[in-house]
């Protein structure tokens, strides 16, 4: 009897020694120290960049926000998450921004010389982010194994991603690459200032979300991700108009009878005192550089967790060690 008794401690001590491999998550399921979780993602995008925005001269930040240029993107993720509180999460994202001075014809007087200014653009995006997120409450609940995981659960989130993107403009019904067209000098030895864009870059995600466990195998999440950029080249807007003259030395055909065009798209009749758009005038603002941003709907399937054998039912979330019983 006493060594059933010896035993029986002996085990139970090794349970407790390796950190509680497992604990009744419900009726259903043991939990485990790291779950993993795949699903999808879907919602609003928009961006903020020289063009479009709001009344007055223009702002940094979601105060020049417009929401007629939102548009809507999708992703797929996979994340592990380790003791409800740290996750590391990798996704994938396709979606497009756009924007358009014309948006500002309600507070053109107020514009500051955006509205005649007339420019617009559009750019797929695609990317690539390794993220993390810290769940806080998650994180002080695990300082005490009697207490019940929240079945909401906010988070911050931060990390890393790789985007391509490409800017065009409509002409005559026909969507344009920017880029090719170096329409403010990018490259072209007068403007040695103005250097070449790349097509992919390094952005950094962060933002902040809440997650709800829906069932033991489900999650749903809405998160708000905001992506600086190194770049203020997404809507090919940066910095000043050049000399169109200069055009004719590297461009031919379509591509210099594109950039003429679209360099320059003032609306016809704006007095010249109303414009900047004429060699070495402003085209865009150099010091704030562009971003994206998305409001994300998150559906996830949760792997990891054991099946017990005491069948479904409702929540029993106490943590609890499963020792041996001897009869």
């Amino acid at each position: 009897m006493r060594f059933k008794i010896t035993f029986f401690l002996l085990l139970c001590f090794i349970a407790l020694q390796s950190g509680a491999q497992s604990y009744f998550y419900s009726n259903g399921y043991y939990d485990n120290p790291l779950t993993y979780e795949a699903g999808i993602s879907f919602g609003p995008m928009n961006s903020l960049t020289d063009l479009g925005g709001r009344r007055g001269n223009g702002t940094k930040g979601t105060k020049d926000l417009n929401p007629k240029s939102t548009t809507l993107y999708g992703s797929i993720y996979a994340s592990a998450l380790y003791k409800h509180f740290l996750a590391l999460r990798i996704e994938a994202t396709a979606g497009s921004v756009k924007s358009n001075d014309s948006l500002l014809e309600g507070v053109k007087k107020t514009a500051i010389g955006r509205y005649s200014r007339n420019l617009s653009f559009r750019s797929p995006i695609y990317e690539i982010s390794l993220t993390a997120e810290f769940h806080p409450i998650d994180f002080f609940k695990n300082f005490n194994p009697d207490s019940y995981p929240p079945t909401f659960s906010p988070y911050i989130i931060g990390g890393i991603g790789y985007f391509h993107f490409n800017p065009q403009a409509n002409l005559n019904g026909q969507w344009i690459d920017l880029r090719p067209l170096h329409t403010e000098g990018e490259g072209f030895a007068e403007y040695p200032n103005s250097k070449q864009y790349a097509l992919n870059q390094i952005n950094i995600p962060m933002g902040v979300g809440i997650a709800y466990e829906l069932s033991d195998k489900f999650n749903l999440r809405v998160e708000y991700i905001y992506r600086y950029l190194f770049t203020d080249y997404l809507d090919d807007v940066h910095d000043k108009y050049i000399d169109p003259a200069v055009f004719s030395r590297y461009l031919t055909g379509n591509d210099l009878t594109n950039a003429l065009i679209l360099n320059n798209r003032v609306r016809p009749g704006t007095p010249s005192d109303e414009t900047t758009a004429r060699p070495g005038g402003k085209r865009g603002n150099p010091n704030n550089k562009d971003a994206y941003f998305t409001v994300n709907f998150k559906i996830g399937y949760v792997f990891g967790r054991e099946k017990t054998n005491s069948g479904g039912g409702g929540k029993n979330r106490l943590k609890q060690l499963r020792c041996p019983v001897f009869y």
